[in-house]
């Protein structure tokens, strides 16, 4: 060529290590180890901080001292990593040195990316500052506490790469909130930058993660900086990197600067296909590695449990049928839970839910109650249907059964079907399907497996292990209590994502039969600040059905009494014998009412006088039925 540069025609070796001046130029900075005395560091090749400092024997030998611990580099009041690039420290910059507790191994660079960052002159690096707090709902965004006490961290990125990839290379932050919508707000001007934009305009700007909404984060484009450089060799020891470049290859033949592998012109493009392909070549083979016998035993533990959440097509068309019956309970238009028609036009819920606004003295309640049946999308406002009348109600949480509230709706309101038509005892475990409100949302549905009573101290024991480094949140004290309280209760146990407003809810069994009433859990705030509960619990429909009947007669509701009759169920029977169980046990009132209802023969209802006559029956009783 005509017009070859001179360079060019330099011997290999002699046009590397002008290529390597180009790119590095020799420059100092200050070493101040634990605020003490300074020590001037000259760096004369590109390389990482780190490296830099490792010339100095001071540096290596308060490194020995502190092994085990994180190395933590200040430069300016903020918080380097140790793999920050060398060419960015300016002259005669003042970095101190300190270590603090290591959550774990530091992360360092190597391989094909190291290469890559090597070859960067400063114009091609940007540096940017985020808040070592993040916003509300995402305060703890770093992996060390200890960091914390720092008020910013530095993030180096290269042009053209996205947020997320110099987020995530730097290492200091928990994986964890890349699963979630966040963003960098600029504190300055609180304009918001989203991880997938390029870092290109961030330079020398401070930001403060935020919590952009709950939703999924996006998809990374393939082929993308941030997909081609996430190799697996990626993190290990850089210097690693450096030496085996050092030793002989398989022929014994010494690599020297003048044999040293160049890039290709515009081949960047290539190698982004390239290291994406490999990631996903690599990722199908690791598909097809025969697991060990022991891993394969946990896996066929996990894939039973999986096996009882499936639910079969036709159960969940009838569960979604059931789901019409499914009601917010709104008290002043406001949330507060959730509930079910039981029978006739009379909805079930918790007692808790309404407690606070029943007067007793004068028997009515204090607020507007309403329910709205078919709150299912965000935009609906239909005005609901008004409650006109507690009927009756138990607020006793800790008796199973005993925390209930019937509310009777207009006669003259379109109301859905009944589920009391659809009534199950409790099944002893398998999966269960729950419909209700959580959160004070629209209608949801959460299928998840019973907890059987022997396995409740076990389900405790694992949220206290997963909290018990953060005692200053949640005590063990309060897990043991958890355990305490719910082993010994005849209640329906779960793990559900059905929190607040959701009490009240129906629980169905596989075979879509409600058997429980969704009412509580044991609720705490975890180490990352998210609500969490040790486990939940529902009242068998079974005993609130019993506990209901016999307030019904004792408060002398006669046409409830005979709306419930005239809903016949398979295991109306069953329930009667509960009621009359519960009677033999002392309850003087409801003998006093069945027998002035017997005397005063109030009614030629054959279905209601078949029930006084069950319950009048001193010897055996007769069999009833009321189909």
């Amino acid at each position: 060529m005509a017009n070859q540069n001179d360079e060019t025609r330099l011997p290999p070796a002699l046009h590397n290590a002008l290529k390597d001046q180009k790119l590095h130029s020799i420059h100092s900075f200050l070493l101040r180890l634990n605020n003490n005395s300074c020590s001037n560091i000259t760096c004369n090749k590109a390389g990482t901080v780190e490296e830099s400092l490792k010339i100095s024997a001071l540096f290596k030998k308060t490194t020995e001292k502190n092994k085990g611990k994180e190395l933590v580099i200040l430069r300016e009041g903020k918080a380097i990593s140790p793999n920050f690039p060398c060419i960015l420290i300016k002259p005669q910059d003042d970095l101190t040195v300190k270590y603090v507790k290591a959550v774990e191994q530091p992360r360092k660079l190597v391989g094909a990316y190291t290469s890559f960052c090597r070859n960067k002159r400063p114009s091609e690096l940007v540096i940017f500052h985020v808040l070592t707090k993040g916003g509300k709902s995402i305060m703890k965004i770093l992996k060390n506490p200890a960091l914390r006490a720092i008020h910013e961290i530095t993030i180096y990125a290269y042009k053209g790469e996205t947020v997320k990839r110099a987020l995530k290379r730097d290492g200091r932050l928990l994986s964890t909130i890349f699963k979630k919508n966040i963003v960098l707000s600029n504190k300055s001007t609180s304009v918001k930058t989203e991880l997938s934009n390029i870092v290109d305009e961030l330079n020398d700007e401070t930001f403060q993660i935020i919590l952009l909404d709950r939703s999924s984060p996006p998809e990374s484009l393939p082929g993308s900086l941030d997909e081609a450089y996430l190799v697996p060799n990626e993190i290990q020891g850089q210097s690693e990197n450096d030496n085996t470049m050092k030793q002989d290859s398989e022929g014994n033949e010494k690599i020297t600067a003048g044999n040293l592998p160049v890039e290709i012109p515009n081949s960047k493009r290539m190698q982004n296909q390239l290291c994406y392909q490999f990631t996903e070549s690599l990722n199908d083979i690791k598909t097809h590695i025969p697991k060990l016998s022991h891993i394969q035993n946990l896996f066929r533990v996990d894939f039973g449990q999986s096996a009882q959440m499936c639910i079969e097509v036709d159960t969940m068309k009838k569960l979604m049928g059931h789901s019409d019956s499914v009601c917010q309970v709104r008290i002043n238009s406001k949330p507060s839970g959730s509930g079910f028609l039981l029978f006739g036009s009379f909805v079930l819920t918790n007692g808790h839910v309404i407690q606070n606004i029943y007067n007793e003295t004068r028997g009515q309640l204090n607020e507007r109650v309403s329910v709205h049946f078919s709150y299912e999308r965000v935009e609906q406002t239909e005005p609901g249907l008004d409650v006109v009348e507690l009927v009756c109600f138990e607020c006793i949480p800790d008796v199973p059964g005993g925390d209930w509230a019937l509310l009777k709706l207009s006669d003259n309101q379109m109301i859905p079907k009944a589920l009391l038509k659809h009534f199950g005892f409790l099944p002893k475990d398998g999966g269960i399907s729950i419909i209700g409100h959580p959160d004070g949302g629209v209608k949801k549905t959460d299928r998840c497996l019973i907890v059987p009573s022997q396995n409740r101290i076990k389900v405790a024991e694992r949220h206290y292990l997963e909290n018990k480094d953060f005692v200053q949140l949640v005590t063990s004290g309060f897990f043991e209590g958890v355990a305490e309280s719910i082993y010994p209760k005849k209640f329906l146990t779960y793990e559900s994502c059905f929190y607040h407003c959701s009490s009240g809810s129906p629980v169905f069994d596989k075979q879509s039969n409600v058997v429980a009433m969704h009412s509580g859990g044991y609720i705490y705030r975890s180490a990352s600040g998210e609500t969490q509960s040790v486990i939940e619990f529902a009242h068998p429909l079974s005993a609130i059905m019993v506990r209901l009947i016999l307030q019904v007669v004792v408060r002398g509701k006669h046409d409830v009494l005979k709306e419930y009759l005239a809903c016949s169920y398979a295991q109306h029977e069953i329930v009667m014998e509960g009621v009359k169980n519960l009677v033999k046990k002392g309850n003087v009132d409801f003998r006093n009412a069945v027998n002035n209802l017997c005397t005063a023969a109030v009614s030629k209802d054959v279905r209601l006088n078949k029930f006084l006559t069950f319950f009048c029956q001193t010897d055996e009783p007769i069999p009833m039925d009321i189909s």
